[in-house]
């Protein structure tokens, strides 16, 4: 069955670490759709409502439902702006199949983290309180919350945790 991996939060919170890591443990074929590289880098998008990132993260859902075993989808993602995206993930991989993550951190924590980042000289405390969603969960899929006290190799045994907890689950149901 086909997987969708989704970590959010905000800037500095290590999505993007935890999401590589995951990608190098789950190996080969697994395809990681990182929001910034979509939105900033392919498209030199503005983010908010309507973006034009959107069609095309669908696009690359779609594409990793097909071909890969795993997609893991990574970024701020916020909730109201990125909720057409959402609702087609469900569409795409049914409810049951996503495993959703957001990280609950402190500004304060999140700067700290931001700090340790080879691009922390790109943007700063400003950008990042601009912006800052507190507690911005989806609603609708139901997401597991990441803590400070979480190391990132304690989030990553986590997520392979449930992805493969719910592997060998419905193995068992379907007598395989």
């Amino acid at each position: 069955m086909r997987k969708l991996i989704m970590i959010r939060g905000n800037s500095g919170s290590g999505k993007s670490s935890a999401a590589k890591a995951l990608q190098h443990r789950l190996g080969r074929n697994t395809l990681m759709i990182p929001q910034d590289v979509v939105r900033r880098e392919m498209l030199w998008a503005h983010d908010g409502n309507n973006t034009a990132a959107i069609p095309l993260l669908i696009s690359l859902l779609e594409y990793g439902y097909a071909n890969s075993e795993i997609t893991i989808m990574e970024g701020i993602l916020n909730s109201e702006w990125y909720k057409p995206l959402f609702q087609q993930a469900v569409r795409i991989f049914q409810v049951q199949n996503i495993y959703a993550y957001y990280y609950d951190l402190t500004f304060a924590e999140t700067l700290k983290r931001h700090e340790t980042k080879s691009n922390r000289f790109d943007f700063g405390e400003t950008q990042m309180r601009r912006w800052w969603n507190e507690k911005d969960y989806i609603g609708f899929i139901k997401e597991k919350t990441i803590t400070e006290e979480l190391t990132l190799d304690e989030t990553v045994e986590l997520i392979l945790s449930d992805v493969q907890y719910m592997a060998a689950d419905k193995q068992a149901k379907e007598g395989v």
